[in-house]
């Protein structure tokens, strides 16, 4: 037997002894077996993939201590806990600690108590603590969020650019970890580089997650639309992201209002209220969160069903962050945008407000047109998200998104592409969509007149539809490749290759119009269902809500989010299965045996006491 392959085995019993999986997700097994092996590693990895146990499974394994490099409070909290809870030995260090408790923390440390010691980035910057990390044994440094160290990313904290230095530092160089969900290739080079990752093995596994449905509805009441979705699913935990903190608030009232259970997060809040709303929605006291960006790195809730955006993000990182929030444990869940042009000019006034060099806003405006051109696709989503981040894939619809279950008719616009072509050819080239949509809609104002538009032949080729909707044609057409829309606050539109194409006949424009008010569903008529059967022959409900009333009991008694006790996953399985021995416990996934003896006994007895001769308490 080969050492790699014996490597393998022994991290897969302990895969099973503490996570209650029997094997690795694809793309984990390779990181693991390439930390094992001394290599500096770089994971990119889609939310929800699993990146903590490609450094924790290596942590046991390795000798010393693996410090981790974590971002936010909550996030380190919420890791330890769930470590904790399986009998990992972990501690974190932040500012919420005594100077007595870190210095307890770092004495277990030097005892090789711990095995994996959380700490943010600024705190590498300390003198005192740098010293103290010389004195242990780190044989790995992990970079959790790793794409935060470069200003390219859609969160730079300077920060990070202390991790490189501290690691040097060091007597004994570690092995380095860095790990994220979203990475374009710019700043993958960056992370490699700002981090001095040496000969470092580079793994990207597909960011694709086959349980998220992805849609984006144009021209929905968004106030009605969030309302009535909340309350279809007033039953599952969902979140809310809005762009400003007066939606928030608005929407957090209504909701309340509505009897809904909400909570709200922003940074208009004290640090109490924010931090008594996020610890209400891990531990299920309230269903729905209503946040800004503000919330969410970090939260490790596996059970958000759903994930509304009521304002377009900034840009396609920060949206596949946040709306893979969703569905952490594996389980069917719905990622619904809702876009309107308002957002547009929304974003735009945020980046203005920003104070920031002239490279770095050209590029802010640059990501915020690639996101508009991702909300006007009639491309398959999941596709266009995969080639945003310069993914390889198959070229095949994913068949559950709002694009690939739209069953509108195509239909022939080449004439009206000729015209808006026409149109911007005629115009020069030197305006953006507006004034473009007021030409071909034969507008009398005053920049119309003031250029003589009036005298195109193109002026008022398209009367016969408003200037919204021309518009909303156009973004479709840039969306698709036919135009471009320059950088910066005020987009110019551009002809391009395709374009050509089809003004000299040859090449069609086929496309689907825009959608008009969603059905009574809360996905927009599109729900994308081929998913898998949790009817009630399948799932008993009463048992799982029985087996969720027991873990709320547990994590009381724990003090710890529920999720962290047995995520929804497990507990549906459970619900199927009904084990009634110890070895049909432990063949449900993500029942460990440290986790068995910690807390399967009150779920055990339940369905011994359900004495159901219909179950053997054979599971394969």
């Amino acid at each position: 037997m080969s050492v790699e392959t014996m490597t393998m085995e022994r991290a897969q019993q302990l895969l099973q002894t503490y996570y209650g999986y029997p094997d690795f997700r694809e793309g984990q097994k390779k990181i693991v077996l390439s930390l094992l092996e001394g290599n500096d590693t770089l994971g990119i990895m889609p939310t929800g993939g699993g990146k903590s146990i490609c450094y924790q499974i290596p942590a046991l394994m390795l000798p010393g201590l693996t410090l981790v490099v974590s971002p936010l409070i909550s996030l380190m909290k919420d890791q330890v806990d769930a470590l904790t809870a399986m009998g990992i030995p972990a501690a974190y260090i932040n500012s919420t600690l005594s100077g007595k408790e870190v210095n307890e923390r770092i004495r277990a440390a030097k005892r090789g108590d711990l095995k994996l010691l959380y700490v943010a980035p600024e705190r590498l910057e300390v003198e005192w603590f740098r010293d103290e990390m010389n004195q242990l044994s780190i044989s790995c440094v992990a970079v959790d969020e790793a794409h935060c160290v470069s200003q390219w990313g859609h969160d730079f904290r300077t920060s990070y650019l202390a991790v490189a230095p501290f690691v040097e530092s060091l007597r004994d160089r570690p092995i380095v970890a860095a790990f994220t969900a979203t990475a374009t290739p710019e700043v993958t080079d960056d992370m490699v580089r700002l981090l001095r990752l040496e000969k470092p093995e580079v793994f990207v596994t597909g960011l694709s997650r086959d349980n998220l449905a992805m849609s984006v509805l144009r021209g929905e009441n968004k106030r009605d639309f969030v309302m009535k979705y909340a309350e279809v699913h007033s039953h599952q935990p969902g979140i809310i992201y809005a762009a400003t903190r007066k939606d928030v608030d608005d929407l957090y009232e209504r909701l309340r209002s509505n009897g809904l259970a909400a909570g709200r997060y922003h940074a208009g809040m004290s640090d109490e209220e924010r931090a008594a709303s996020q610890e209400a929605f891990l531990y299920d006291d309230i269903r729905v969160m209503v946040a800004t960006n503000a919330f969410g790195m970090g939260i490790d809730k596996s059970n958000v069903r759903y994930v509304i955006h009521y304002n377009m993000p900034k840009n396609m990182e920060a949206y596949i962050q946040e709306a893979g929030r969703a569905g952490r444990d594996g389980e069917p869940s719905q990622c619904i945008l809702l876009f309107g042009a308002q957002d547009i000019i929304t974003q735009k006034f945020l980046i203005e407000q920003n104070p920031q060099d002239p490279e770095r806003k050209a590029n802010d405006y640059r990501k915020l047109q690639q996101m508009v051109d991702y909300c006007y696709t009639t491309r398959c989503l999941r596709s266009a998200m995969l080639d945003y981040f310069g993914e390889k894939h198959e070229d095949k619809p994913c068949g559950i998104c709002s694009s690939c279950t739209d069953e509108r008719e195509l239909v022939d616009m080449t004439i009206d592409a000729q015209k808006i072509f026409s149109c911007i050819h005629r115009m020069r080239e030197r305006f953006g969509v507006s004034m473009v949509a007021a030409v071909l809609k034969g507008s009398r104002n005053k920049k119309v007149l003031q250029y003589r538009f009036d005298e195109l032949s193109t002026y008022g080729a398209m009367s016969d539809r408003t200037e919204k909707e021309i518009s909303e044609i156009i973004n479709v057409m840039a969306s698709e490749g036919y135009l471009s829309l320059s950088e910066g606050q005020y987009p110019v539109l551009k002809l391009q290759p395709l374009a050509a194409e089809v003004l000299k006949g040859q090449r069609k424009v086929m496309q689907r119009l825009p959608a008009k008010a969603a059905s009574g569903d809360g996905t927009g008529g599109r729900s994308g269902s081929s998913r898998r059967d949790y009817s009630p022959s399948a799932v008993n409900e009463t048992v799982f809500e029985q087996l969720r009333l027991i873990r709320r009991e547990l994590a009381e008694r724990e003090r710890v989010p529920s999720y962290i006790i047995f995520n929804d996953a497990t507990l549906r399985e459970m619900s199927v299965v009904c084990p009634q021995t110890e070895q049909a416990m432990l063949k449900v996934k993500g029942v460990g045996e440290v986790k068995y003896r910690k807390y399967g006994k009150p779920f055990l007895d339940f369905f011994r006491e359900m004495g159901d001769d219909r179950y053997d308490g054979d599971y394969e």
